[in-house]
């Protein structure tokens, strides 16, 4: 289809499916979903969870197979899975019920607010998994681990929790790494090859959607442990951030020259 010449994407015009649509009112229904809600900071260990075990995100958790696959592992713990797809969420949620999985639930939300869901202190450790690695040139500030994102997670975290990155992009793995040392966090456990090098097996072993797709074709799964600082380094340093973002990945026209593509359009 023409419109003035140009060739309109089919995306823009593609119905929603009947599936998507049963799974959106699913999850209104499911208790372990909650979606955008309000008032709940300082609140999910007693409205979500009904107890006080340590609360564990997972952002951007797609299918929630870390949310699930930890909590299976972790009974003591709580697991929170996060996304802003419901569809995705409509998964795990599903699995998580179907399994009698009582210490996981899922926020749908956007990340970008996320420090508006939680109180001080309330998360004990964030994992981040196969998340869009972001590498199209200006859109490093949307990647999760960036300062923008780590000022939000600053704001809810007890001290001394871990960050978990698990990817197959080595761009977004080489940033992550870049931000650790420039922003004065803790380095806990780096791996540039899981397979090879890993030392807690039940930990990394969990494969989601996005490993599954490898769609990096690095051929590598790349993991990175830290902490972040009592006090985060300002503002200032993020224009150094983005100078370093521009002399190491652009090359040329290209970028990288990586095969990696925005994951936001996957189902």
């Amino acid at each position: 289809m023409l419109w003035q010449g140009c060739r309109i994407p089919t995306y823009i015009c593609r119905p929603m499916s009947q599936n998507k649509l049963a799974r959106f009112a699913a999850i209104e229904r499911f208790a372990n979903v909650w979606q955008k809600p309000a008032g709940m900071a300082g609140r999910w260990q007693q409205e979500a969870f009904k107890h006080t075990y340590p609360i564990t995100l997972e952002l951007a958790c797609g299918k929630g197979e870390y949310t699930t696959g930890l909590a299976a592992m972790y009974p003591q713990r709580n697991f929170l899975g996060v996304d802003v797809k419901g569809n995705r969420i409509y998964v795990g949620a599903k699995h998580a019920l179907a399994n009698q999985l009582t210490n996981v639930a899922f926020l749908r939300t956007q990340i970008e607010q996320i420090d508006l869901h939680f109180g001080p202190e309330e998360v004990s450790e964030i994992w981040i998994t196969f998340p869009d690695p972001q590498i199209r040139p200006g859109k490093h500030k949307k990647r999760l681990t960036h300062p923008v994102f780590l000022r939000r997670y600053h704001q809810f975290l007890k001290p001394g929790a871990f960050i978990h990155l698990k990817t197959d992009s080595p761009i977004l793995y080489a940033f992550t790494c870049q931000v650790i040392e420039q922003y004065g966090c803790t380095m806990v456990t780096k791996y540039d090859d899981v397979r090879q090098e890993a030392q807690e097996p039940e930990l990394l072993n969990i494969t989601t959607h996005y490993e599954k797709l490898d769609i990096a074709q690095s051929g590598k799964i790349f993991y990175v442990c830290f902490k972040l600082p009592g006090v985060l380094a300002d503002k200032g340093q993020d224009e150094l951030l983005k100078k370093w973002v521009f002399e190491h990945e652009a090359t040329g026209n290209s970028y990288c020259n990586s095969q990696e593509y925005d994951r936001t359009e996957e189902p």
